[in-house]
């Protein structure tokens, strides 16, 4: 299974360079699976069984599988997951000119580790927003698909202190070369929206006007796996298109018994505040349609609970000092269960025994991640959702090297695991919430 599992993988981040590609490749794989599209801007005639989806911006989707079986005790299973990760994304005016080279201007997305971005093929995709002659605005995937792009390091006999003491300016030391002579962005976006339609290069599709873009830089390096025992994944954007798969997978493959929801979201690595993000109403929006009857949709949500998955720190064997002693997740030893007492992650002492629960229920081997007292937390979109909702919440992922880097690795076993739990947690039939204390 694992090998199987693992190529699956890799031709999905290979496919999904950009969150519109990752939500356009997870909606395709909805609709062969029989899934339905629904437009949030239309009436919706939901039926039980019953099996949909919704996109917002492009990058964000929520898919559910609604139950004949389900009612209110048996609340709902939820997996949350995000579409996006961190890189450099060209600003609206990105021609830059210097030293008889063409550049673009580019903005850092989150936190970007920027030392590995360096010397590397980039390529660009993203979303393209444009008219064609007089018409309405129309809206493409674009995908140069080759390197375009590179960041060179200044050489060391330039920078003595560059092993040392390096610091980058996001402003000056990074954006991208593209070319000797200028190069006009929405000139170039023409070419590939003609390409991405199909078009051929006739007066209509010269009348193309570029109006605006999201856009992002990326390593053309392919994803694989790596290791003498080929135990490890290695990919840009494993954080968190690894989760965003096996959550899909997940849905796919479990049992019914009980209403089962995926949430990816686009905007974790900025804040999440968006109308796509978790911090936004999409998911709100959505369960108020599904559930009308304030009282069961109520309901529903106290039997329910919500599995965010987004990737742990592995130990990393050079720099241990950086995990608490006890804490220091290793890759392919199961997924994470992800503690914090100031809140940063949303795990309860009652979701963690829950899940705990389930994995040696399944004989899934388990780790626990808690990050030294004298440093901070990272978070994510577990405790946005567990405020929203009410949900009962637990923080998991798989441990990663290299997290926010161009390129960050993970097990291959590791995805077998949390897969795993992930299928066995949608495919329960009664609601995962803890026994009340007893008197």
């Amino acid at each position: 299974m694992a090998s199987t599992l693992t190529d699956d993988l890799l031709a999905f981040l290979r496919a999904s360079p950009t969150p519109f590609h990752a939500t356009q490749n997870v909606a395709s794989e909805l609709l062969a699976a029989g899934f339905e599209p629904l437009n949030e801007r239309e009436s919706w005639q939901l039926t039980r069984p019953g099996k949909y989806f919704v996109t917002r911006n492009d990058s964000s989707i929520i898919a559910f599988q609604l139950s004949a079986e389900a009612n209110a005790e048996r609340g709902a299973r939820l997996i949350g997951a995000h579409t996006d990760s961190p890189c450099l994304k060209p600003k609206p005016y990105a021609d830059v000119h210097h030293q008889h080279y063409a550049q673009w201007g580019v903005e850092v997305y989150g936190g970007v580790l920027l030392n590995p971005w360096f010397d590397r093929d980039l390529s660009l995709a993203g979303k393209v927003s444009f008219t064609m002659g007089a018409g309405q605005v129309h809206h493409t995937l674009v995908d140069f698909n080759r390197p375009i792009a590179i960041i060179p390091s200044l050489a060391i006999h330039l920078d003595r202190d560059a092993n040392n003491k390096r610091t980058i300016n996001a402003q000056t030391d990074i954006p991208p070369i593209t070319a000797r002579a200028p190069q006009q962005l929405p000139d170039l976006l023409r070419e590939q929206v003609i390409a991405s339609l199909s078009l051929e290069e006739d007066a209509q599709a010269k009348d193309i006007n570029i109006l605006a873009w999201d856009l992002s830089f990326y390593d053309t390096q392919a994803p694989s796996t790596i290791g003498l025992l080929d135990e490890f994944i290695c990919s840009a954007r494993l954080d968190n298109l690894l989760s965003c798969f096996l959550a899909l997978r997940a849905l796919l493959q479990a049992d019914s018994g009980a209403d089962q929801w995926i949430i990816l979201n686009d905007h974790e690595e900025v804040g999440s505040t968006s109308s796509a993000g978790a911090d936004g109403t999409m998911l709100q929006d959505i369960l108020m349609r599904v559930y009308p009857n304030e009282q069961d949709r109520l309901r529903t949500m106290a039997h329910s609970m919500l599995i965010s998955t987004d990737n742990a720190h592995g130990v990393h064997p050079n720099y241990p000092s950086k995990h608490d002693a006890q804490h220091g997740p290793i890759l392919n030893d199961g997924p994470v269960i992800k503690i914090n007492a100031n809140q940063r992650y949303a795990t309860s002492s009652d979701s963690h025994a829950w899940f705990a629960h389930l994995c040696q229920t399944h004989d899934i081997p388990y780790q626990k991640f808690v990050t030294r007292a004298d440093m901070g937390c990272g978070s994510t979109i577990g405790p946005i959702t567990a405020a929203k909702l009410g949900i009962q919440t637990i923080d998991v992922g798989a441990p990663t090297f290299a997290m926010h880097s161009i390129r960050e690795t993970a097990g291959t076993e590791d995805a077998v695991h949390l897969l795993s739990a992930l299928t066995h947690f949608l495919s329960l039939k009664q609601a995962p919430v803890s026994h009340a204390m007893m008197p």
